[in-house]
């Protein structure tokens, strides 16, 4: 076992439009950019940063692998707790988020909203659902 491993500091999204995907991430989530130049915009999470990068600039960052583009389809699934799903639900229509599917009671206890930033990457909204017997 290899020890330190157990923090995500920061999760880097790689996008075609930064102003689009980093405009987002400030309207819909209301989070703080608190750093930005000419290839990324982080934002800042209660527990984690979001370093959003453009996508030319992503290469040197997992060569030799290749950057997939947004037509491959979903590469990644960010799931946040939320109180009440269907309030966020609405929040987002109201944001004119594009919607996956959802609120959706799932087999696992949560009640989730699936919802994609400008670039296509993947989030979930997902409630605790009471436990019934």
């Amino acid at each position: 076992m290899i020890k330190g491993l157990n923090k995500v500091e920061v999760i880097t999204i790689f996008v075609e439009d930064l102003a689009g995907t980093r405009a987002f991430y400030e309207n819909v989530f209301g989070l703080e950019v608190v750093y930005a130049d000419e290839a990324s915009a982080v934002v800042r999470l209660e527990n984690m940063m979001i370093n959003i990068l453009r996508i030319d600039r992503a290469d040197t960052l997992v060569e030799p692998r290749a950057v997939a583009g947004a037509e491959a389809g979903a590469r990644l699934l960010l799931t946040i707790a939320v109180e009440d799903a269907n309030a966020v639900h609405e929040e987002l229509k109201q944001h004119g988020v594009t919607i996956l599917n959802g609120p959706i009671d799932r087999p696992w206890g949560r009640r989730t909203i699936a919802f994609a930033d400008p670039a296509g990457n993947v989030w979930e909204a997902a409630q605790i659902l009471p436990q019934t017997s």
